[in-house]
């Protein structure tokens, strides 16, 4: 069987073999990031472009994502990641790598480091 561009598939079918090891992604993977991406940008105005601005997708694409009919690939999702703390932390989530109780410890790390930060500008601005 041919393809439109010329690819041959695998004459046993379409389907390629499933990996045992491999589950794919969680159940509710689209509904869980499509409610991360609309909690970071709730309070601002051009959701979709903000999105858009952050990953170079287009317009369709990421209504598409934040209305959770798609899922972002690779590098859309590492973007998504690197701008959007609450995709970040729901990826970790959903890959169990992170559990609920520890998400909120990174807000914890963060309010520390503020602090330290605030103390250290003290410190260092005042004269001697």
């Amino acid at each position: 069987m041919r393809t439109k561009k010329g690819r041959t598939l695998h004459s046993e079918g379409r389907k390629l073999p499933f990996n045992g090891g491999d589950a794919g992604p969680p159940v509710g993977y689209a509904a869980e990031l499509s409610a991360a991406l609309r909690r970071e940008v709730q309070k601002r105005r051009a959701t979709a472009k903000i999105v858009m601005r952050w990953t170079g997708a287009s317009e369709r694409t990421v209504k598409a994502w934040l209305g959770g009919i798609s899922v972002p690939g690779g590098e859309h999702l590492v973007a998504l990641m690197r701008h959007s703390d609450e995709v970040f932390v729901t990826v970790l989530r959903l890959s169990e790598r992170l559990d609920g109780e520890r998400a909120g410890h990174l807000d914890d790390v963060r309010r520390h480091l503020a602090a330290a930060s605030a103390a250290l500008e003290k410190a260092t601005s005042r004269p001697r």
